[in-house]
């Protein structure tokens, strides 16, 4: 026999050997076998014998079971130089090795990484000379593929005291949890669909960026963009067209950004940028157009090419903003005011914007407590007869005096209404007080004056508001010659068919429905046929240059002899001087409104105006 198979004979026996030992080892940590000694090897004691190995084997076979059977835990047992005597189920499914591959291989060649290897061979030889332990512990163990895979592993000795200690390892598989932990790191820094860092990890970044611009004397410039009308496209083509078309905005952003700027995804539609080594009102224009020109060309979505928009709102390092959110939230501020403005409209923070913002946050708050302590009151404003200027109706109009500081401007407060909600307990407030105020009059003999009231398209959104308006008239014992009501153009065009309805029974009911604000909306003529409309009320922006600016003087014309040849009644607003009035005669209009007749003014001078205690003005009012 040749020296090398020799040695190669005795390592086998002696692996045999081990792997006997490593077996029997393991059993008699779960179970010891019990003693034999003093039984009689005849009759009934063989049979005790026999009984007691027999449990003996099924005690192995069991823990053989057991250790097979584990899906994620891998065992395997070595020698005192490290080489596998026993390899599992559980080992072949993490290491990628069967039990035959792995038989007889040293530890450190099969699934340590090589920058581990010493530090295995030193521990494994302290552990065997010192008794020194291997702690448990997470480790990044090699596959068969070379790719590392994360695991908690525990090490045993056994026959540690002897000439043939074993070591075994129980390692159980962390790719699940270590991949969970990586999505919810993901998650908890990156936005899901797009990829880009999300708010918190944007404001991070950018204050790290703020730091370097501080430290080198560079301005920044803050970017809040916030795509236009992206619920429709959502609601029109799906939720996926959506994703798709957000997809493709990070990768048109992405391509154009250098490495120093950031691009972030802080809510559905809407991203952050920042761009560093801004220093001119030229390099923040650039940054704009360089930010706009991402949406020159079109997005495919659903097959077919679509414009798309976005409003920007611009915050500037650092005279707007020192930290990361206070550029963040003044950027955001100004991108509001550019939604108002319209579609890809861009606008620049600067304090007043704030300051307004913080103007209506407060007055928001004040409204319902304005309401209840009823500083709250109507003024109405007469229309008179265009020829002869007698008074034929009165238009009621909502102010607001608080109890301490001056009066509120309704362009201020209602739209913060209509935006809060509580522009349905104002609405239904105007309509009482109307009412009360009405019959008040008509007890005091004025019979010959309607009170035409504001109907907001947000009062309209709750079902039955027209239908509560007349109840409220019922109540009071009022008809359609008492109160009208009075509606703004883009209010009927967006209206749904159950409010059209309603109002079609209000004008069969002989209600007065006039449209406020004529011409300032979308201007269709078409639909003056289709809606039940009794009056038009021409906006005061074309009556206040129609004497000098003929286009303002035609639109004028047209619109009075398109109403009239409707059978509409037609108001002019906005009446301040001679020439106005004259110029309305000459088109035959039917009724003036401004304040070369009168003010709004409170309900007690109109008692006074009404009862003969006033005379008629015959110029402009004071």
């Amino acid at each position: 026999m040749a020296a090398s198979d020799s040695r190669h004979h005795r390592d086998s026996e002696r692996l045999n050997k081990n792997r006997r030992e490593f077996s029997g080892a393991l059993v008699l940590q779960v179970s010891e076998t019990p003693s034999t000694d003093g039984i009689d090897s005849h009759g009934a004691g063989r049979e005790e014998v026999e009984l007691v190995r027999r449990q003996y084997l099924e005690s192995e076979q069991r823990f053989r079971a057991l250790l097979e059977s584990l899906p994620k835990v891998a065992v395997q047992g070595y020698d005192r130089d490290r080489r596998v005597i026993y390899w599992n189920e559980g080992s072949t499914r993490l290491y990628g090795y069967t039990a035959e591959e792995a038989q007889g291989q040293l530890l450190e060649d099969l699934i340590i990484p090589a920058f581990m290897r010493d530090g295995v061979i030193q521990a494994h030889f302290a552990w065997i000379k010192d008794g020194v332990d291997i702690p448990a512990g997470e480790l990044e163990l090699k596959h068969k593929t070379g790719e590392l895979v994360s695991v908690f592993s525990q090490h045993l000795m056994l026959n540690e005291h002897t000439d043939s200690p074993l070591m075994f390892c129980v390692d159980v598989d962390l790719s699940d949890q270590k991949r969970a932990h990586r999505d919810l790191e993901f998650a908890t820094h990156f936005d899901r669909l797009t990829h880009l860092p999300n708010r918190q990890t944007f404001e991070v970044d950018l204050d790290s960026l703020l730091d370097s611009c501080r430290r080198q004397g560079n301005g920044l410039a803050t970017i809040y963009l916030d795509l236009d009308h992206f619920v429709e496209i959502n609601d029109a083509l799906g939720y996926d067209q959506g994703d798709r078309l957000l997809v493709e905005l990070t990768r048109r952003l992405i391509e154009c950004q250098r490495v120093t700027d950031l691009v972030s995804r802080v809510s559905s539609d809407e991203f952050v940028l920042a761009f560093p080594g801004v220093h001119s009102d030229s390099d923040v224009r650039r940054v704009v157009r360089h930010v706009q020109n991402v949406f020159r060309e079109p997005f495919v979505l659903d097959g077919r090419e679509r414009q798309v928009t976005a409003c920007l709102g611009v915050a500037l390092f650092p005279e707007n903003g020192e930290s990361s959110r206070e550029l963040i939230r003044n950027a955001d501020v100004a991108k509001n005011r550019a939604k108002v403005d319209g579609q890809s409209a861009v606008r620049f923070f600067h304090q007043k914007l704030h300051d307004e913002l913080v103007r209506q946050h407060y007055l928001s708050a004040r409204l319902e407590e304005a309401l209840d302590n009823g500083e709250f009151s109507l003024h109405y404003q007469p229309l008179v007869s265009a020829t002869s200027g007698q008074i034929e109706n009165l238009e009621a109009l909502l102010r607001w005096k608080p109890a301490e500081g001056p009066p509120i401007s309704p362009a201020e407060f209602i739209p913060l209404a209509e935006r809060t909600g509580v522009i349905h307990r104002l609405g239904d407030w105007v309509i009482e007080e109307a009412c009360r105020q009405q019959v008040e009059w008509r007890a005091k003999g004025f019979h010959e004056h309607r009170i035409d009231i504001n109907v907001s398209g947000r009062q309209l959104v709750r079902t039955g508001a027209l239908k509560s308006f007349e109840d409220a008239l019922q109540r009071h014992g009022l008809g359609p010659r008492d109160i009208g009501i009075e509606l703004t153009e883009n209010v009927l065009i967006e209206a749904e068919e159950t409010v059209l309805e309603d109002l079609r029974r209000l004008y069969h009911r002989g209600f007065r429905i006039a449209i406020d604000d004529f011409g300032t909306g979308y201007s269709s003529l078409s639909y003056l046929k289709h809606f039940p409309v009794t009056a038009l009320k021409i906006d005061r922006s074309f009556i206040h240059d129609a004497p000098t600016q003929p286009k303002d003087r035609a639109i004028m014309e047209g619109a009075i002899f398109i109403g009239h040849r409707l059978g509409l009644e037609v108001v002019a607003e906005g009446v301040e001087n001679v020439e106005q009035l004259s110029l309305l005669r000459e088109m035959h209009c039917d009724l003036v409104q401004g304040f070369f007749f009168y003010r709004p003014m409170p309900a007690k001078e109109i008692d006074r105006l009404l009862g003969g205690l006033v005379p008629s003005h015959d110029g402009l009012s004071s």
